[in-house]
């Protein structure tokens, strides 16, 4: 979406300030953190989760004993971790221990697709030594990518709705944010670069890494440009992505590919068709969700209904809208109904918040009109009082003259 934006003017020399390594153990597991925030990382999987938010030794009193290594790229096409795991497994392995170390994990497991067969051998080889690092192969099915999806897959573990792995123990991390992570604590290195897949309808398909802001434009002149020019970029991977308003856009910390759109991706020409009930999104849906009943309270704008079949455990795969016979972009009116159902939450919010400050109006101006007739009434209490003494001490002095009166007249008569 258009927004404001920063442009920052470089001095072309290309030379990095002086790095200097963190001493995480010297200086403690709070001011290590602190750091952390300051370095950007975020999680490179595409979420850009703040990291430095994972980086806990407890949730609600319970001690992180996995570390989960997600290995599984969250898309087809994408092959940006897989490249990674291929050319710098040995700062992955480092990545890890530390981080194994950091948190002070049980077990650390890299979990990864079985159709990466060069970065498996890789690993194999690199943690023949390692006590505390295994590798779980998970089947190539989409989206194994998924956090939950790849917990259950690696650990046979479901997570609960509403509930965080880490409150189970269990904290994961994409390969490219622990090796981000490695190379801030080992060579002071902030967050300044990615690694992105370029491909689709592109002459030489290719992983690049990427400063930060760089115009995309100069990646895609870089690796040959289209072969049919049709000047539709997609962000993502095929199933979640979103078209590019322009190859002007820069590079950001959540883009993981970019796919030239091959003209299939573009336009589906088939007319949409009444649900026939056939229930196969109900069986693709990796979260064993019911996308039909979600799309008949979405489309019906029943929004009580459709968070009672837990709309947003949806993770937006797209799964659904792809075996859906009837061509009916189911994912589209998920997206609808949580929009609808987020919206309608601020503004009960804001009413809530209306409502708490006229009651705190209402309660402050009761209390001021108990705390005014209070006043009113010790004033009048003590004006009475007032009052009182002073009759009281006129009337002693009316009968002080008297008695002095009489006493002065016997005195004479005498």
């Amino acid at each position: 979406m258009p927004d404001f934006c920063v442009v920052i003017k470089t001095d072309g020399k290309d030379k990095w300030i002086d790095k200097k390594p963190i001493q995480w153990k010297k200086i403690g597991y709070q001011k290590t953190v602190e750091l952390l925030i300051s370095s950007g990382i975020v999680g490179l999987g595409g979420a850009t989760f703040p990291s430095h938010l994972k980086l806990t030794k407890k949730d609600h009193g319970t001690k992180l004993t996995t570390l989960i290594i997600n290995a599984a790229e969250c898309e087809p096409y994408i092959t940006c971790d897989d490249m990674l795991m291929r050319e710098r497994i040995d700062e992955l392995i480092k990545g890890i221990n530390l981080l194994h170390d950091f948190l002070e994990f049980e077990e650390s497991i890299i979990s990864i697709e079985n159709n990466k067969v060069e970065a498996i051998e890789k690993i194999k080889k690199a943690i023949i030594n390692e006590k505390n690092i295994s590798l779980k192969i998970v089947p190539t099915i989409y989206p194994s990518g998924d956090a939950k999806r790849l917990i259950y897959l690696t650990k046979g573990i479901k997570i609960p709705k509403n509930t965080r792995s880490s409150e189970l123990g269990i904290q994961m991390f994409n390969v490219a944010t622990i090796v981000a992570i490695y190379r801030f604590l080992e060579f002071g290195e902030p967050s300044l670069s990615r690694i992105i897949t370029i491909t689709g309808n592109i002459k030489k398909p290719r992983n690049y890494e990427v400063l930060f802001g760089t115009p995309l434009e100069e990646i895609i002149i870089d690796a040959g440009g289209q072969k049919i020019n049709n000047k539709t970029f997609i962000m993502g991977g095929p199933m979640m992505g979103f078209a590019l308003p322009s190859i002007q856009v820069p590079v950001t910390k959540a883009m993981n590919c970019i796919i030239s759109a091959e003209p299939k991706m573009l336009k589906n020409d088939s007319p949409v068709l009444p649900c026939i009930r056939c229930a196969r999104c109900a069986e693709a849906c990796p979260v064993e969700l019911q996308p039909q009943e979600l799309y008949w309270f979405s489309k019906s704008k029943q929004l009580d209904k459709v968070e009672q079949y837990n709309l947003f455990d949806c993770i937006e795969c797209g799964c659904c809208s792809y075996v859906c016979p009837s061509n009916i972009p189911l994912v589209q009116y998920y997206r609808f109904a949580k929009s609808e159902i987020i919206e309608e939450r601020q503004h009960q919010e804001e009413a809530n918040i209306a409502r708490e400050r006229n009651e705190f109006r209402l309660a402050r101006l009761e209390r001021e009109k108990i705390e005014r007739a209070e006043r009113n009434a010790q004033r009048r209490a003590q004006t009475s009082s007032d009052e009182k003494s002073k009759l009281v001490e006129e009337k002693r002095k009316a009968i002080q003259e008297a008695m002095e009166r009489v006493n002065k007249e016997g005195g004479d008569s005498l």
